[in-house]
């Protein structure tokens, strides 16, 4: 079942707002979440060499320079979930699943209160998320940033 909204990790945003095109040709609305938002500017300011930061540390100074201050003034075209009607369903979900993270916790109900489709970076969805994505019946699927190709994990 097609939706027409995605919500794309940490991973998948710094490499959207580093110039590789995650998201395909794609016409869903897409969101991010609040805790993956933050993670990733606290990677572009930060740095630290990680996963998050490396990325950011591969471009050249004007390059990187405009994808830090892409990030910090998130564009438009990436929205965040309003927290008012997101927090009881996060409360809702956390009754389910009493040991997932808040940050997982919000991705959960930031895709079941849109009604989207979440997509994963590959260390992300070897975690925890995944599986309580399936048993909410919310539909993911796996983006791989450095081969710039989707591939299919959906239940």
């Amino acid at each position: 079942m097609p939706t027409s909204s995605v919500i794309i990790d940490d991973r998948l945003l710094v490499a959207q707002l580093t110039g590789v095109n995650v998201l395909g040709r794609s016409r869903a609305q897409v969101f991010t979440t609040t805790y993956w938002y933050y993670r990733a500017c606290r990677a572009a300011v930060l740095g630290a060499s990680g996963q998050l930061s490396g990325p950011f540390e591969g471009l050249d100074n004007p390059d990187q320079s405009r994808a830090i201050a892409a990030i910090l003034q998130l564009p438009d075209r990436f929205g965040l979930p309003d927290p008012r009607p997101l927090v009881p369903v996060m409360v809702d979900i956390a009754g389910r699943h009493p040991r997932l993270n808040l940050m997982n916790l919000e991705a959960a109900a930031a895709a079941r209160h849109l009604s989207a489709r979440v997509l994963l970076s590959p260390p992300a969805a070897a975690g925890v998320l995944a599986p309580v994505l399936d048993a909410e019946g919310i539909p993911w699927d796996t983006r791989d940033p450095d081969r710039t190709r989707s591939r299919s994990t959906t239940r």
